[in-house]
């Protein structure tokens, strides 16, 4: 398919952002660069996720925009492992925004899960949900998370939201993640790779429609590899964990299925340290939403980014600076 020229230019700046991002690591800012961004500008550093996923594309986006649009600061985005190792290196210091599924945050908020205390964060804003991606091979004989007992399944990227959503997931399903399944511990590039050659039976993903690495693996594989229906594990994820799981449908077109595929969506929101500048929090708010369709351009996902949800990042509070952006935008509206 044929990309109009400003998309085309937008995504080569976008890779070219990324890639040099993802040369920095994330390393944590010197004194010099939290001086610069006290003066009223500086460096900007967002975590996103694995290199084939919609954070990572979403992130560079983002960095550009930020870059283009508020004056004196540069943003560069760089891959990680996702949700829990981006709250992490947010509180650290080692970035300044981060992606996350809303699950994880509540978790790191409420000091429970993969984190043993409170985790001083809060939203900038609520994104586009997270579609759970199950995925198997045909050959597998696996037809339900009941028959990934005794089998090789990737479960996520330690430290991702996936990782997270996999073991609740399987628990719901009667299974425990790390005794009832070989559990591969994988980012999703190695775990494609990994279903291509049959080393691996199945893959847990969470994340936008449609995401790269999924879309190459139904691509080469066809019908060597099916979706699996998880909803019936929905009802036990909410008993447990709230309703912050809710049903959604990954579209037959996404990947060229036969079907729509029903799932369990969770969404996402973009989150800062407690205490980060509400001046530059609004600012970066404002130009998520500004300029949203350049991020649409960059992956379909940013379509379901919606402005009168984005305040609602319960259990995490809204940064000052982001609350009173979007307060203007509901009062437009």
């Amino acid at each position: 398919m044929n990309m109009r020229p400003r998309a085309l230019g937008l995504a080569a700046a976008v890779a070219a952002l990324v890639l040099t991002a993802a040369g920095c690591g994330g390393k944590q800012h010197d004194q010099h660069d939290q001086a610069d961004k006290g003066a009223g500008g500086g460096r900007i550093t967002i975590a996103t996720g694995n290199t084939t996923g919609v954070y990572y594309q979403l992130g560079g986006g983002l960095g550009k925009l930020i870059s283009d649009n508020i004056e004196g600061y540069r943003a560069t985005a760089t891959a990680t492992g996702g949700s829990v190792q981006n709250i992490q290196g947010v509180v650290a210091g080692d970035y300044d925004i981060g992606f996350s599924l809303l699950d994880t945050a509540g978790d790191a908020v409420r000091g429970k899960g993969s984190f043993t205390t409170r985790q001083p964060v809060e939203a900038l804003a609520r994104l586009y949900p997270n579609y759970t991606q199950v995925v198997v091979r045909a050959d597998s004989g696996i037809k339900s998370l009941a028959d990934m007992k005794g089998k090789r399944i990737s479960t996520g990227a330690p430290g991702s939201g996936t990782e997270v959503i996999a073991k609740r997931l399987l628990a719901a399903g009667g299974l425990d993640m790390n005794k009832d399944v070989r559990a591969q511990r994988l980012q999703l590039p190695e775990t494609v790779d990994a279903m291509k050659d049959g080393t691996v039976d199945g893959l847990f993903w969470s994340g936008g429609v449609p995401t790269a690495g999924i879309t190459d693996l139904t691509t080469t594989l066809g019908g060597k590899v099916r979706f699996l229906d998880i909803t019936p594990q929905l009802s036990a994820l909410r008993k447990e964990y709230g309703d912050v799981y809710r049903r959604g449908t990954i579209p037959a077109s996404a990947y060229k299925q036969p079907g729509d595929i029903p799932t369990v969506i969770v969404p996402n929101v973009l989150l800062v340290k407690k205490g980060f500048d509400p001046e530059l929090a609004k600012k970066i708010t404002n130009v998520l939403f500004d300029h949203q369709s350049n991020l649409e351009q960059v992956n379909p996902a940013a379509k379901e980014i919606s402005a009168s949800d984005a305040p609602n990042t319960t259990p995490l509070p809204l940064n000052p600076g982001a609350k009173a952006a979007l307060a203007n935008r509901t009062v437009m509206a």
